[in-house]
């Protein structure tokens, strides 16, 4: 039957089902088929984004997140403009291509300028060679074009779900978490010319096989560029904590996170799709792994080490004893054991955005 499915030319919501149901036999069909289009249609490379997640201070409080603004557990910080810079510089020199500026949810002038200032600069010291993409959450349409003006490219805002009932059970439903102004954000950021990229948690508390294939097909229902998702990894500093016991377990959710980024791939087969850093929170192998199924972008964490156990959005988060150096060496070697080639020096667009 998984032989059939994959030879269809469109799947059905069912069709998905069934694929992320697939047992381990079936699922080897599945990445082979996933790995084969990745292959032949964005080729076997690996883009890097260097990952610089310069503040954790967030006005939300969704129920997942352990840098959620009600969560008194930890220390705040926020990264000077010079840390920044240096980190971007570090990207620049080392061949990244591009980069991601990360951080929690703020809206106000002061953030709204600063970053326009922090992406001018860091296009001035590329030369405009790096690539930026942004992870800076829910903003009106006039401080996403005045990001878009001051030389961001990509943006990144997740969905979570694509199930409003399930939005709710994971934020809060007031006006700072709303579903709908979410998905308009994300139509904001396209009809402004970025290329889009949303994503959401597999696994979480509530979520049935039926509203991950709702989400896949969402994300094509919008035609994004591009793609961030990872397994759901509970923090015991959040109301979610409570249903730690109702869950798959950690296996099994990286498991169907692969089978995800498969049919992700195979659906839309020339979108970007990452290999979270959460996959590596529960295997040591994880990100590799994407790899294989279908991801091609690899985010390596350039944030100065001091500071990377405090962007604790989960338990476990790999990597936060390492500095930038090392987490690139690491990386260099896991994509080579993955028989993948790094793409050194270039931006990595998504084919879907320039084919468009």
């Amino acid at each position: 039957m998984i032989k059939d499915l994959l030879q269809k030319e469109h799947l059905s919501k069912q069709d998905i089902v069934t694929l992320l149901q697939a047992n381990d036999e079936d699922a080897v069909l599945l990445f082979k088929k996933s790995s084969q289009i990745r292959d032949s249609v964005v080729a076997n490379k690996v883009y890097y984004r260097g990952l610089i997640e310069f503040s954790n201070i967030c006005e939300k409080d969704c129920f997942y997140c352990g840098i959620r603004k009600s969560n008194k557990n930890f220390e705040r910080y926020n990264l000077t403009d010079d840390e920044i810079i240096n980190a971007a510089r570090y990207a620049y020199v080392e061949g990244y291509g591009s980069l991601v500026l990360q951080s929690g949810e703020l809206q106000n002038k002061n953030f709204t300028d600063r970053i326009s200032r922090l992406l001018k600069k860091i296009k001035e010291l590329s030369g405009n060679k790096l690539g930026i993409t942004i992870s800076l959450g829910e903003q009106t349409t006039e401080v996403y074009q005045k990001w878009f003006d001051s030389g961001a490219h990509r943006y990144l805002l997740r969905i979570e779900s694509s199930n409003p009932e399930l939005y709710y059970k994971i934020h809060p439903k007031n006006n700072l978490h709303d579903f709908n102004k979410r998905v308009d954000c994300l139509l904001d950021l396209k009809r402004i010319g970025y290329q889009v990229g949303t994503g959401v948690m597999v696994g979480l508390p509530f979520q049935t096989y039926e509203d991950l294939a709702d989400d896949l097909l969402f994300m094509k229902s919008i035609d994004i560029d591009m793609c961030g998702m990872g397994p759901y990894i509970e923090h015991k500093d959040t109301p979610l904590y409570k249903y730690r016991n109702n869950l798959l377990s950690l296996r099994e959710r990286f498991v169907l996170t692969l089978k995800m980024i498969a049919v992700l791939r195979i659906i839309m087969p020339d979108i970007n799709i990452a290999a979270s850093t959460a996959m590596q929170a529960i295997d040591p192998l994880g990100r590799e792994k994407a790899i294989k199924v279908g991801a091609n972008i690899i985010m390596p964490n350039i944030t100065p080490g001091m500071y990377r156990n405090d962007y604790s959005l989960y338990e476990n988060k790999p990597c936060t004893d390492e500095e930038a150096s090392d987490c690139k060496n690491c990386l260099e070697a896991r994509i080579r054991i993955a028989g993948s080639e790094i793409a050194y020096g270039e931006w990595g667009d998504s084919l879907h955005f320039l084919n468009r």
